[in-house]
């Protein structure tokens, strides 16, 4: 793994949003302010915002609250937690370890270089603008029991951040989170495992959390941001620990009573309750009134000869208009 140790370093000493000199930055990393305008060039390119005023130095756009893994652990009882500032993929980076890792063992980051969503699609990650966090678990009741993990990870992500001040955080099926018919949060759920076996689960997650309106040319929907969902900004790191301890208690709970005991819960929350959309699958496309999800975690969609049942990979929900 590169050593990225010389970047996060000033990227430390950027956070506080304030001007920073060429020759004192060198002067902190032993080496040349040629170096430092080199570094500032690979920070920028991970989505930092970085500004350089003749006569001041350098300065981000606005403060950063930074991920600390000391913080996280003052909020969280999570016994094996894992900060890497610079990673290809979190949920890659546990699937490479599933033989070694314990249930509950959560790898966080503040960059993706190449993170993933649903159908292999690139999640844009910019440095320290979002949350980028992945849990492994392991499920004894075999890959069948994983049905509708997703949906089940939804409802705790909602409900967080609801509590959190987000009052109009919706969950989307099947697996994204909405605030005010934008995504907000991505959830991918990889499993690998033998029939018959223990399922070995890994959970991930991408939230906005304050991303620059510069990236939206590179997503290909609608998006938002914590900033503009949440009444008051939460603190960052308080932040993961809630989403760390709440995706815990409620993996706990789904091996108990399963994707039924969240149903309620689940269509309480739903954006598109009662709501007409549209269900693009291949070069098909459905139109009907949803009506949440039933006990196999499939879409109830109201059409005028009653309401059917649609689940599947290849399923697109949006709005009808």
């Amino acid at each position: 793994m590169k050593d990225h140790q010389a970047k996060l370093t000033l990227i430390e000493q950027l956070a506080d949003g304030q001007f920073h000199s060429g020759e004192q930055l060198g002067e902190l990393l032993g080496i040349s302010r040629a170096a430092i305008s080199k570094h500032i060039k690979t920070i920028q390119s991970w989505g930092l915002d970085v500004f350089r005023v003749q006569g001041k130095g350098y300065c981000l756009s606005s403060p950063i609250e930074l991920l600390d893994i000391e913080k996280i652990r003052t909020y969280s009882a999570a016994p094996n937690l894992e900060l890497i500032p610079v990673i290809d993929s979190t949920n890659q980076h546990l699937l490479n370890k599933v033989g070694d890792l314990d249930s509950g063992a959560v790898c966080i980051a503040e960059y993706q270089q190449a993170g993933r969503g649903r159908r292999g699609r690139q999640w844009e990650s910019p440095f320290g603008s979002n949350l980028y966090l992945s849990m492994y678990w392991r499920l004894d009741a075999g890959m069948a029991a994983a049905m509708g993990l997703s949906l089940v990870v939804g409802v705790a992500i909602a409900e967080t951040l609801q509590e959190f001040g987000c009052p109009d955080v919706k969950v989307k099926w099947p697996n994204d989170i909405y605030y005010q018919d934008k995504k907000l949060a991505g959830i991918l759920v990889e499993l690998t495992g033998q029939t018959g076996d223990a399922a070995h689960l890994v959970i991930g997650m991408g939230l906005n959390i304050s991303m620059s309106n510069r990236d939206e040319f590179s997503i290909d929907q609608p998006w938002a941001n914590m900033i503009d969902a949440c009444e008051d900004m939460p603190n960052r790191n308080q932040l993961v620990a809630s989403l760390i301890d709440k995706l815990t208690a409620t993996l706990k709970e789904y091996e108990l009573v399963g994707l039924p005991g969240f149903l309620e819960r689940w269509n309480q929350l739903d954006n598109f309750q009662g709501r007409e959309v549209r269900l693009i699958i291949g070069n098909d496309e459905i139109k009907g009134v949803a009506r949440g999800i039933n006990e196999q975690g499939a879409l109830m969609l109201e059409m005028e000869d009653g309401i059917k049942p649609f689940i599947g990979g290849e399923i697109s929900l949006r709005k009808a208009d």
